[in-house]
């Protein structure tokens, strides 16, 4: 069982220091209040005592995960970094606990208990932790990097100093649950063509390996028998899939392999960003989203009482796309030297002129975050209908072209067909 060492505070202010041999960190902490002490740190022992007990008691055991190579292993042992809704979800449930009246400690002992899918019950446990040993919330959240982002820390932080730290967890929760609901309607928009075109593909594929291999038998049976052009092209083709199959997933792999580490380079990312944004018709609804996305999330910030300049620089990691994060750099380049947030937006050319001119109404009125609000407002909706429009576009053009597969199909076959008959007639 694993040794923790810990060090603890009693009423009377003395520090004390000890050893506990229990089953993980959270029963640690637990066993140290149950001594009636206020625990300041709890950490798992050096692993060197307790290696003489390694596996078989010979001390060389290893465990299988230390025989994997070392990125391997912490691919493995990453967490996984919650979806949006999974934040917002837990978000509103600690609000929601903290307007019960219960203390930060208490309501973050009650999370862990609470169902937050996404986010394990460790991660409640390692907060209250961190808030009993005198951390704010704020820091024990920028802790646990690879579960919140600089988001949600940075505007916990805004709300500890302003004091109104359950309102700013429901704005972010509200701010969460927007952003959920425009990636669904993205993603439910492509659902549909993919689905079609993946069932187009199989029953191409599923022609040329299956069926019309048994046609290829009929037809070489026949003696002198001239296929059309278009028939032979296809037996060509269905040998070929046939024989060569297994290479069609080690290129299709081949191609996801390069594809990802083009992009992971810097002029592979940036012309990648640039030619989405650029491409025809879906390159609109992107535009729009990362334009209504960089609104909401700087409006949200701002509305939060983060500094502008913080703002700006979690606004830029946040948007997916290194297009507009460069123009978001360099806006915050221009701010820092004294300009108002429209002119280096305005300056970038790539920010549509609507909301330069509703960010100086803004800037005039002194309500910026109600302007980016509006901004985003408006880019939301413009998406929902770039969305509709595309998902209307695309499903005709995908049906047009699966029935033109087929067709060149039916075709290539019906033509050998007649041939055969001809050939019998004669």
């Amino acid at each position: 069982m694993p040794i923790f060492n810990y060090k603890a505070r009693r009423r009377s202010g003395e520090v004390v220091e000890g050893t506990l041999e229990v089953l993980d960190r959270p029963a640690a902490v637990s066993a140290v209040q149950k001594l009636g002490l206020f625990p300041l740190t709890v950490v798992a022992a050096k692993a060197g005592a307790a290696s003489a007990k390694s596996v078989g008691g010979t001390g060389t055991g290893r465990s299988v995960g230390s025989l994997l190579p070392p990125t391997l292993r912490a691919a493995l042992n990453r967490r996984r970094r919650p979806k949006i809704q999974e934040l917002a979800t837990f978000t509103l449930q600690l609000a929601n606990l903290l307007h019960a009246g219960m203390p930060l400690t208490m309501a973050l002992n009650s999370m862990a208990s609470l169902t937050a899918r996404g986010i394990p019950p460790s991660v409640a446990r390692q907060l209250k932790q961190d808030v009993m040993e005198g951390r704010s919330l704020s820091d024990a959240l920028a802790k646990q990097a690879d579960i919140f982002p600089p988001i949600v820390v940075n505007m916990v932080r805004a709300g500890e100093q302003s004091g109104a730290l359950e309102e700013v967890l429901r704005r972010q929760a509200a701010h969460f649950e927007r952003f959920a609901e425009v990636q669904s309607k993205f993603k439910s928009a492509m659902i549909y063509p993919m689905v079609v075109c993946a069932v187009g593909v199989a029953l191409v594929f599923f022609f040329m390996t299956v069926m019309l291999p048994k046609f290829t038998t009929l037809f070489e049976s026949i003696p002198n028998l001239e296929l059309p052009a278009s028939t032979k092209f296809l037996i060509s083709a269905s040998h070929f899939m046939t024989t060569w199959w297994w290479l069609f997933p080690i290129v299709g792999v081949l191609i996801v392999t390069l594809y990802k580490r083009y992009h992971a380079t810097v002029h592979g990312r940036r012309f990648i960003d640039r030619l989405q944004m650029k491409a025809p018709v879906i390159g609109g609804v992107i535009r729009l989203n990362l334009f209504g996305q960089f609104s909401r999330t700087l409006g949200t910030l701002l509305r939060n009482g983060v500094p502008v300049l913080q703002a700006l620089k979690i606004t830029e990691q946040i948007v997916p796309n290194v297009i507009v994060a460069e123009a978001i750099a360099k806006t915050r380049e221009g701010v820092t030297d004294g300009k108002t947030l429209a002119q280096p937006l305005a300056k970038s050319g790539l920010f549509p002129q609507l909301m330069i001119d509703l960010l100086k109404i803004g800037e005039e009125t002194g309500d910026i975050p109600l302007a980016l609000e509006n901004v985003a407002e408006t880019y939301e909706r413009e998406l929902n209908l770039g969305l509709r429009t595309l998902t209307n576009l695309i499903e005709p053009m995908m049906i047009v072209g699966i029935a033109i597969a087929v067709g060149f199909l039916l075709m290539s076959v019906m033509s050998a067909m007649f041939a055969i008959t001809s050939s019998i007639q004669r």
